[in-house]
């Protein structure tokens, strides 16, 4: 049950305003101070609570534990090749560097913390740093400024943590950079969420939190990357595998 735990966990407040929101809405209906037509709206507003509310928790349990989305059992089969020098790039919470180690022994690793308190401002984020007992040794880094030679890395990992960075112009900041310490031939692998519909069912306004597959490509055509493949772990996590666009 970890997976769906720590959801209510980093994100406690949310639910907590859910849960305040929904005793308004009650102490309200009682008072009978508003018509039919108010109270009918009232009623439809508390169940689209109730159903964000339970409906994100049954979704997160479905890829998180279900699924196993984070447990990146169905990773290497989404790679071209296999890696031999990667880079995995997170947003102060790093859930893959453990299991990357694990699943390429005969690679070289790597993992660089591009957390910004001052961009990167969710309460979540704050939270699940705070609450991790033990922590992948990571290189601390600005997005814009990788640690690492041009042209050195032949994989690198963006896994479920690009969303983080929120402003645009970042976000392709921070995919030059990722194209710029690739090799020539080199892979990029991002894993999100999506800002889709299915995501809206599951997750409500939540799903604003995450970036289209339309400005992910965006993001990577700008940096000078070019879409190889991409597929969907469950209906509610795709993949992208990026490469150097060829001149």
């Amino acid at each position: 049950m970890s997976g769906v735990l720590h959801i209510l966990q980093y994100n406690r407040h949310y639910y907590l305003a859910s849960l305040a929101a929904l005793s308004g809405l009650v102490v309200v209906l009682r008072l009978e101070i508003f018509p039919t037509p108010a109270r009918t709206i009232l009623f439809a507003v508390m169940g689209l609570i109730v159903f964000w509310s339970v409906g994100s928790l049954i979704a997160s349990y479905y890829v998180y534990n279900y699924a196993g989305v984070t447990r990146w059992s169905w990773l290497p089969a989404t790679l071209p090749s296999t890696p031999r020098h990667w880079l995995n790039i997170h947003s102060g919470l790093d859930e893959s560097t453990e299991t990357l180690t694990q699943l390429f022994r005969e690679a070289k690793g790597e993992a660089v913390d591009i957390y910004d308190p001052v961009t990167m401002t969710e309460t979540s984020i704050k939270r699940a740093r705070r609450s991790q007992s033990t922590r992948q040794p990571a290189t601390a880094a600005r997005l814009d400024t990788l640690p690492a030679p041009q042209c050195s890395r032949d994989t690198i990992f963006l896994l479920l943590a690009a969303h983080e960075v929120r402003d645009a112009d970042q976000r392709v900041e921070l995919f030059r950079e990722a194209a710029r310490i690739l090799t020539e031939n080199g892979q990029l692998l991002l894993a999100e969420h999506l800002r889709d519909w299915r995501n809206f069912l599951a997750f409500g306004p939540g799903f604003l939190h995450f970036h289209s597959r339309v400005e992910w490509l965006r993001v990577a055509r700008k940096a000078g990357l070019s879409l190889e493949d991409e597929g969907s772990v469950t209906p509610l996590v795709r993949w992208f595998v990026f490469r150097k666009s060829r001149s």
